[in-house]
C-alpha cells in the first residue's frame, strides 16, 4: 500500500438542484485527501470508524467507488456517522453546523487498528480533525507515533473548525502539538498558521519538532513552502471558483502523491527541487478542483493534472 489516511469522515449536506433536494458530499480532510491521492494513481487505504447507518453505508460505497479501501474492520453499531449541514450564502460563504447523536463516538479506538498495516505502507496521513475529542483521540497519536518509529513518512494537515472543538482553540492547538514530533510534512493554511505561532515562528517549530517541510496554502494566491531554512513561493492560478469544496485537500493529495511518485521514501530523499515540483503539482490539483462542482468527483485525476501541466509548457 502506498498511503494510509487516518481519521474522521464527514458527510456534507449542501443545497442540490432546483427542487431544493440535498446532495450528499463525503468530506473531511482525511477522506478528501485519501480520494485525491487515489485519483492520482496511489494505492490508498482509509482508517475511519464507520457507523452501521445509512450514512456509513453510503460513505463506504463512495470511498470504494473512488478507489480507497476502508481498513476499518467493519461497520459498527456503536458509531454514528458525523454529518455537517452546510449553508451557502450569497457570494459563496459557507456555514457549517455539525450534528451527532448524543454519545456517538466517531473516533478510532485501538481495537479498530491493525498495526501491521504500518509495515506495508509508505506514508501515513492524518489531520487534527481526527483528534477532535482532544485526549480521547489516543489512537491517532499512537498510530502516528508508530509510523514515525517505523521510519515511514508522516504527513499532517492542520484542519480546524470551531464547532468541533467547542470553540476552544487551545484544545485543538494542544492536540496538534502532541503529534508534531512524529510529523515529516505539515500542511497549514494562512488562517491556521497562528496555531503554531504565526509565519515568523514556523522555522522555530520545525527545528523544535524535527519537521522536514511545512507547506502553507494561500488560496488563490498559491502556496508557500518552508524547507531547509528557506522559503519558496509558488504562484497560484487565477480561477473563478465553481465550487471550492475540497480544494485544499486536492492540493494536499496531489502534493503527497507527487512526493511518492518522485521516489521520496525517507526524509533524506527530499530536496528543494522535489518539493517545488510537488507543490506545483498540488497547486494544479487544487485549481482543477475548483473548476468542477461535485464533491469528491471534482478531485482531479493524475491525467487531468498532467494535461494542465502539459498545456502550460506548450504555451511558454
Amino acid at each position: 500500500m502506498d498511503a494510509i489516511s487516518f481519521g474522521e469522515i464527514l458527510i456534507d449536506f449542501i443545497p442540490g438542484n432546483e427542487d431544493a433536494s440535498y446532495v450528499r458530499n463525503p468530506g473531511g480532510g482525511p477522506a478528501n485527501c485519501a480520494v485525491a491521492m487515489a485519483r492520482n494513481g496511489l494505492d490508498v487505504g482509509m482508517y475511519a470508524r464507520m457507523g452501521n447507518d445509512d450514512f456509513g453505508r453510503f460513505l463506504t460505497e463512495t470511498m470504494n467507488q473512488y478507489g480507497v479501501r476502508l481498513l476499518t474492520p467493519e461497520l459498527t453499531d456503536e458509531a454514528v456517522t458525523t454529518m455537517a449541514f452546510v449553508t451557502l450564502y450569497p457570494g459563496g460563504e459557507r456555514s457549517f453546523t455539525f450534528a451527532r447523536k448524543p454519545g456517538a463516538d466517531m473516533l478510532l479506538s485501538k481495537e479498530d487498528i491493525r498495526r501491521e498495516d504500518i509495515e506495508n505502507t509508505k506514508l501515513v496521513h492524518a489531520s487534527s480533525f481526527s483528534m477532535s475529542a482532544g485526549p480521547e483521540a489516543e489512537a491517532t497519536v499512537e498510530f502516528l507515533k508508530a509510523a514515525h518509529e517505523a521510519g515511514k513518512l508522516v504527513a499532517f494537515d492542520i484542519n480546524y473548525r470551531n464547532v468541533v472543538w467547542n470553540d476552544d482553540k487551545n484544545a485543538c492547538a494542544d492536540a496538534v502539538r502532541s503529534i508534531l514530533g512524529y510529523v515529516d510534512f505539515l500542511k497549514i493554511s494562512d488562517e491556521e498558521v497562528d496555531m503554531i505561532g504565526g509565519p515568523s515562528n514556523v522555522f522555530n517549530v520545525m527545528k523544535e519538532y524535527g519537521i522536514t517541510a511545512v507547506v502553507e496554502t494561500l488560496g488563490s494566491k498559491g502556496a508557500r513552502c518552508y524547507f531547509n531554512g528557506e522559503v519558496q513561493d509558488i504562484v497560484g492560478r487565477k480561477a473563478k471558483a465553481v465550487d471550492a469544496t475540497g480544494c485544499g485537500d486536492a492540493f494536499w493529495g496531489g502534493f503527497l502523491a507527487s512526493l511518492l511518485t518522485q521516489g521520496v521514501l525517507k526524509t533524506s530523499d527530499v530536496t528543494s527541487a522535489i518539493l517545488k515540483e510537488a507543490i506545483t503539482y498540488g497547486n494544479v490539483g487544487g485549481w482543477c478542483c475548483v473548476q468542477v462542482k461535485g464533491g469528491m468527483s471534482a478531485l482531479p485525476t493524475r491525467e487531468r493534472i498532467e494535461e494542465v501541466l502539459s498545456e502550460d509548457k506548450s504555451g511558454e
